[in-house]
């Protein structure tokens, strides 16, 4: 009878504890794997599908969960260098170097940062603009001149439409599936980028998916890329070639007589 009544008691706990246990999952994709810039290219929209699975109704229906996408380029070196006035000349005076960083990035969300979790998981996840992870390399002077480079870089990446936030950009199309929409600069760098989706639930940041997404040059833009890059030398006298004969072409057509 004991023995009875423990199983009983271990088939209702048991699978309660494993739905205590389960824990929300995404999975997203893309529109399109490869974005192609061609000599017309003019930017575009890149949309992310995606789903939460195992999603809980009850967090769904008071809107407890958090979509963020961000779309992050290659990362490399960038120099920030303050110019000053010497003379009536303006010259390059202080140069900050910062690694990792993006040279392109992305976001969209459900809706504002700053309402979707706190600034502690923004700063360690590195989710957003404001909260990237990037340092500056080798530098030994005042330490507070490094936020106030690190801004003008960020400043002037933002003024290149390279740097985008949409804070309204993912939108839920059923309770658990949703859409973002993230803009492509004209200026895109090309390389393999980085599609990411962070859910957060209650403003808890429980799961992550990656997709790659590569963008690639085509056609004559593609062709000259790999000439300036391969063949340096003779593509600098093909330019200079190119120049000399334009320049004697137009004395012809526009000469007095």
């Amino acid at each position: 009878m004991i023995r009875s009544t423990l199983l009983v008691l271990a088939g209702l706990i048991l699978p309660a504890a494993a739905a205590a246990q389960q824990q929300e999952t995404l999975e997203i994709g893309t529109s399109t794997s490869q974005i192609a810039i061609t000599s017309d290219f003019s930017g575009a929209d890149l949309t992310v599908f995606g789903a939460i699975n195992d999603a809980d109704p009850m967090v769904l229906s008071k809107g407890g969960y958090d979509i963020v996408v961000i779309l992050e380029g290659p990362k490399a070196e960038a120099d920030v260098r303050r110019k000053e006035r010497i003379f009536g000349i303006w010259v390059n005076r202080q140069t900050v170097t910062f690694e990792h960083v993006p040279r392109s990035y992305s976001i969209s969300s459900t809706r504002a940062l700053d309402q979707v979790t706190s600034p502690q998981t923004l700063n360690s996840e590195g989710i957003g603009v404001s909260h990237l992870r990037i340092s500056p390399v080798g530098y030994f002077g005042d330490a507070s001149e490094v936020a106030t480079f690190r801004e003008a870089m960020l400043r002037l990446n933002a003024g290149d439409d390279l740097y985008e936030n949409e804070p309204d950009g993912v939108t839920f199309v059923s309770n658990s599936l949703f859409r973002a929409s993230l803009r492509l600069s004209v200026n895109i760098p090309q390389g393999t980028h980085t599609v990411e989706a962070y859910l957060f639930k209650n403003g808890r940041q429980i799961a992550t998916e990656r997709l790659p997404l590569k963008v690639v040059k085509t056609g004559l833009e593609a062709q000259l890329t790999t000439a300036a890059h391969e063949y340096p030398l003779f593509y600098g006298l093909g330019t200079v070639l190119i120049a000399l004969l334009s320049g004697w072409f137009a004395s012809l057509v526009f000469r007095k007589n």
